[in-house]
């Protein structure tokens, strides 16, 4: 086995070490830290969890002055274990090519960090472990950029629309009055009203019920122009920041949730709600639906179906 090859399986340590240059930086690793995740792209992937080995290696600049025996002037171990647990709880992911990708530019944006190998292995996949190894540096021309704060987005409002909503002849005057109003506007509906499927296994009737709704969103998306059916939150997110109505199909954000909604997925209104708090919204207007239930911690109304004026 060449030098090259045999260069490619070692701990990232030895990487580093090894393309350290002349001026070699400092560096923390940390090892063989094995966390149960569900991560995959696979169907057999969803609703289980898997353990997944990370292996993070970090180049840091040495302080210009003494250490003094304080923590508080290292980067310490613990902000590479808290940048796996923050990019594995913020959602469920298809990829560990974008789990890598994550973690590196978190742990980069620590002021003494210049380079962090990041490699990561599914052990259960097969007889062996699957992985992948990224390398990135601050001198890199990918701009890291600190994630966005919560709070610092727009707050929207979301409004589930009944049925009888739907089909209503005013649906374009309450799109008008939705418009004016300067927060982004994000439409929620339920199943249609015709019987679905029942399968009579948990898993595959959720995946049953999130399309009902999906097939009603595309109904709504047939009524008026402006109702553009979404299903991720980087096509939410960029709708919102052009002021355009967006209808969400539910499937992929809740069934990517690292902690999904408690309620059934037949309970529209109520995963409507839980959607509204995912999107930080303003507040939540129910259109010939119920009331949400009075421990909501949003400002809900409801109207009826019939009402001109909202």
């Amino acid at each position: 086995m060449s030098n090259e090859i045999a260069l490619a399986f070692e701990h990232p340590d030895a990487r580093s070490r090894a393309t350290g240059g002349t001026h070699p930086l400092d560096r923390i690793s940390l090892r063989d830290h094995i966390v149960e995740v569900e991560i995959g792209a696979f169907q057999q992937e969803r609703g289980t969890t898997q353990r997944v080995c990370f292996n993070i290696v970090v180049e840091v600049r040495p302080l210009d002055t003494r250490i003094d025996d304080d923590v508080d002037r290292i980067l310490s171990y613990d902000k590479v274990t808290e940048a796996i647990a923050t990019e594995l709880a913020a959602e469920r992911l298809n990829l560990l090519e974008t789990l890598a990708e994550r973690i590196a530019e978190r742990i980069l944006l620590e002021p003494q960090a210049e380079r962090v190998f990041v490699r990561i292995e599914k052990l259960d996949r097969g007889p062996g472990a699957l992985g992948v190894e990224i390398v990135r540096g601050k001198d890199d021309p990918v701009v890291f950029a600190a994630p966005p704060e919560p709070g610092d987005g727009p707050h929207p409002q979301v409004v589930f629309l009944s049925n009888e909503a739907i089909a209503a002849p005013h649906l374009g005057g309450w799109l008008d009055q939705l418009e004016v109003d300067a927060a982004p506007v994000l439409l929620c509906v339920g199943p249609a009203n015709l019987p679905a499927p029942q399968t009579g296994h948990s898993m595959t009737q959720r995946r049953v019920d999130l399309l009902a709704m999906e097939q009603n969103a595309w109904v709504l998306a047939a009524q008026d122009d402006r109702c553009v059916v979404v299903e991720t939150r980087t096509e939410l997110d960029w709708a919102m920041k052009h002021g355009r109505i967006s209808v969400w199909a539910p499937s992929k954000i809740v069934l990517d949730a690292v902690d999904g909604p408690s309620v059934q997925e037949a309970d529209a209104v109520a995963l409507a709600i839980w959607f509204a708090r995912e999107m930080e919204a303003s507040g939540f207007l129910s259109i010939g639906g119920p009331l949400p239930k009075p421990e909501c911690d949003l400002p809900c109304r409801a109207v009826a179906a019939d009402r001109v004026q909202l």
